[in-house]
């Protein structure tokens, strides 16, 4: 097998093979990278058995075929060479030689048939497609409220849920849940869900491009499937059910608030500073017009900050993770945001006014 490649073309999509691949390894071939030459483009695949990633570059040469080599190696050395190199391929038994200008390499290889590949026998079921800037979006607004190494598996990842019209992200990890949706513009008969894992929620923000060019969205019981031009994504799903979230936002809250939200979101952070590290609690005390945050801290400073607000509600006070209304106010985008609440015991829920494409429920803390 011998072929020609760009440098400058095939590093950034080889960055996004490799990033699957875990550095520790119990079988020595998932360290490396699945090359497979075939009709002038070359493939480059990576897996960790449980995430997938196949790219396609373009490269000159006549013959096929397929091996496997050290993706961390392979990787190094095309960030080595400089911008604008041809790297010059040649395969035989068991050495792949790179040659490029004056530079000379020699990597061993391991035989392409003993890569293990995700969807050897699936069977995909349902099929959408939708814009990659949409969905990478709706990762975006939601993963950060992922749960992380909890014990409930199922909350470890973000939970996406289609139906006859609309694409739903769902993400919660006890304190606090995150939802997004987007329209389809044609969807599935039967409700469908899929638990989609921490790591490949991070892959598919890395792999989908901010565009209106579509992916394809495969789904079957065990795995989801993404294909855009050149590149495929496979992920196994977390088996599990996930919380009934629609019954956890259905709370009753009357109360409503209306703040300009870079404004809220700059007195949180000055406040934030003299928070308890560990439990980073304030205290926020609603009144007529004007919302007060207090924050303390175990060596008895105190810090407290005000922000005008539109509201015409009764007096409240209520803890929060400070964290938590951040994240959420960074990931609204309009300059208006409304917080939704009833009292000191239950939770606040922050949206952008007349639109509930996007919601943040977030639970209050004692202080």
């Amino acid at each position: 097998m011998k072929f020609e490649l760009q440098r400058d073309e095939a590093l950034p999509l080889l960055t996004l093979v490799t990033s699957v691949v875990e550095r520790r390894q119990t079988l020595p071939i998932l360290s490396n990278v699945r090359l497979e030459l075939n009709g002038g483009q070359l493939v480059m695949t990576g897996t960790d058995l449980e995430v997938e990633v196949e790219m396609g570059v373009a490269a000159k040469g006549d013959s096929s075929g397929a091996t496997t080599v050290s993706a961390r190696k392979f990787l190094d050395i095309c960030r080595a060479l400089p911008e604008g190199a041809t790297l010059k391929i040649d395969q035989s038994e068991d050495r792949l030689k790179i040659r490029s200008g004056r530079s000379r390499f020699s990597l061993q290889t391991l035989p392409a048939e003993d890569f293990p590949r995700l969807d050897e026998g699936s069977h995909w079921e349902e099929r959408i497609k939708i814009s990659q800037g949409s969905l990478k979006a709706l990762l975006e607004k939601t993963s950060f409220s992922m749960a992380q190494q909890d014990v409930r598996y199922f909350l470890n990842g973000v939970l996406l849920e289609i139906d006859q019209s609309t694409l739903v992200a769902v993400a919660t990890d006890g304190h606090r849940l995150a939802r997004s949706a987007t329209n389809l513009t044609s969807g599935v008969e039967d409700t469908k869900q899929a638990i989609v894992p921490r790591k490949a929620v991070q892959e598919l923000t890395r792999f989908l491009e901010d565009a209106d060019t579509s992916v394809t969205m495969e789904m079957n019981p065990n795995q989801l499937r993404f294909n855009r031009p050149g590149a495929t994504l496979i992920t196994k799903v977390i088996d599990g059910k996930f919380p009934d979230y629609r019954t956890v936002m259905g709370q009753n809250l009357t109360q409503r608030l209306l703040a300009n939200r870079t404004d809220l979101y700059e007195v949180l952070a000055r406040t934030a500073v003299l928070t308890n590290e560990k439990y980073r609690g304030v205290r926020l005390e609603l009144d007529k017009g004007s919302a007060r945050v207090v924050a303390h801290n175990p060596d008895q400073e105190e810090a407290s900050d005000e922000v005008a607000v539109d509201y015409d509600g009764d007096s409240v006070q209520i803890g929060f993770n400070v964290s938590y209304l951040m994240d959420a106010l960074r990931a609204l985008t309009e300059e208006r945001v409304e917080v939704l609440l009833a009292d000191g015991n239950s939770g606040c829920l922050l949206q952008t006014p007349e639109d509930e494409s996007t919601q943040y429920l977030i639970m209050p803390m004692r202080l």
